[in-house]
This record gives structure tokens, sequence and C-alpha cells, in this order.
């Protein structure tokens, strides 16, 4: 093993726990607001691991295909869970057989 790849293993491994510490400890009323801040986030991911992906080691290769399916995945999910939050928060048109009642 070279000494770049056990740094990259280090540092993967590293980035790993303090993401997960990080995402553990944010409230459950915070987790969908967030959702479409780390959009940017799995976005630059999505973008380093079609690097890794496009690599001439086969094991870059392999790595950089499930990376890219599971930030997409990522980013996808984010969006929808974003979107059906914005839509919580819509005003609902009033239907119009309550409205002729009221009349």
């Amino acid at each position: 093993m070279t000494s770049d790849w056990i740094f990259n293993l280090y540092v993967f491994a590293l980035a790993t726990f303090v993401g997960y510490q990080v995402i553990s400890r944010v409230p459950p009323l915070l987790h969908t607001p967030l959702m479409s801040g780390t959009n940017a986030i799995s976005g630059i991911s999505l973008v380093a691991s079609l690097l890794a992906a496009g690599s001439d080691h086969f094991i870059s290769q392999v790595l950089g295909f499930v990376a890219v399916t599971c930030a997409s995945i990522n980013v996808v999910g984010g969006f929808l869970i974003t979107d059906r939050m914005l839509r919580m928060f819509r005003k609902k048109p009033a239907p119009a057989a309550k409205q002729e009642k009221a009349s």
C-alpha cells in the first residue's frame, strides 16, 4: 500500500466519523430545513465521485460508480423532501362549497 492510499483512507474515515457526529446531534425539527443546504454538499460530492469514476484504476472506478449512485439518490431525495416541506406551507384555496355557506 502506498502512503497516499493510507492517507486517503484516513481522511475518509475521519470525515465519516465527523459527519455522523454532526448529523446525529441535529434536532429533528431542523432536519428538513437543513436538507436544502445539504443538497449543495451532495452536488459537490457528485462531481467528485464522477471524477473518481473516470479514473484509470478499477477500484476507483467501482467506488466512484457507487458514490455517483449514492450521491444522486441523496440529491434527488433531498429535493423531493424539500419540495414536500415547502408544499406544507402553501395556503390551500378554500373549497367553493364552504364559501357559499358562509354567504
